[in-house]
């Protein structure tokens, strides 16, 4: 998407004359772009930053778990597209080889995704040394309360560990899109764990010491892809 029609007919242009690379639909708007996701079968997108009704970054958060690439003509907003974990962040004006070598990057992160999604459980460094955690053991997983770089990881059994150091978006990146999904800035969880959910709020299958459900908070930053995973 781009927020200019030339540019996004360029983009479109220099796209098609690379092999292997198909497109399958352009936007000039992002909330048109978003009310189609649900529907359309993509690998990654290319996403520009300024961009009316909302920017490439706002998004970019609807969208956990694909890939991205950042088109922009403003380098102020690469620390922050990084952040996401696009793959790759292109300055304008974007000429073709600069393109390609974005479009290289998206590959073998993709092909990487993959290997991985053969296997039914990740390896982590925890509190109590490297684990072994099958994806359908994990129920969700929080920040810390002591120390906001480690996160808090939930097994359906009650038991805990304490992830070292890791972000939510290397931990996206880790676990399969079709088990888990972000619900606010603080807690990432198992669609196995939801037993019902509102506009706002997700009643879990988990209870705490006293027996009553878990209740979290699902926020505006990450419902529309929230609900798009529940729909499938």
């Amino acid at each position: 998407m781009d927020d200019e029609l030339k540019g996004l007919t360029y983009l479109k242009m220099l796209c098609q004359q690379l092999p292997d690379l198909e497109v399958v639909k352009v936007f000039n708007s992002p909330i048109k772009f978003i009310n189609e996701v649900p529907k359309l079968d993509f690998d990654f997108c290319i996403l520009d930053i300024e961009m009316p009704e909302m920017n490439g970054l706002q998004v970019a958060n609807l969208l956990k778990g694909k890939p991205l690439i950042f088109a922009t003509a403003y380098k102020e907003y690469a620390v922050e597209a990084f952040d996401l974990n696009a793959v790759d962040y292109i300055r304008k004006p974007i000429k073709i080889d600069r393109l390609k070598q974005a479009i290289d990057k998206v590959k073998i992160h993709i092909t990487s995704l993959k290997s991985q999604s053969n296997h039914n459980f990740i390896q982590l460094n925890t509190n109590k040394g490297k684990a072994i955690l099958f994806f359908d053991k994990i129920a969700y997983i929080k920040t810390s309360e002591i120390d906001s770089r480690d996160k808090i990881l939930y097994l359906f059994s009650g038991d805990e560990y304490v992830l070292k150091n890791i972000t939510f978006d290397k931990l996206s990146k880790l676990l399969p899109t079709s088990y888990f999904g972000r619900i606010n800035k603080k807690e990432l969880i198992s669609l196995l764990a939801v037993d019902v959910f509102s506009y706002d709020e997700i009643t879990t299958n988990l209870t705490d010491t006293k027996g009553k459900k878990i209740i979290l908070t699902l926020s505006e930053s990450y419902r529309i892809a929230f609900m798009n995973k529940m729909s499938n």
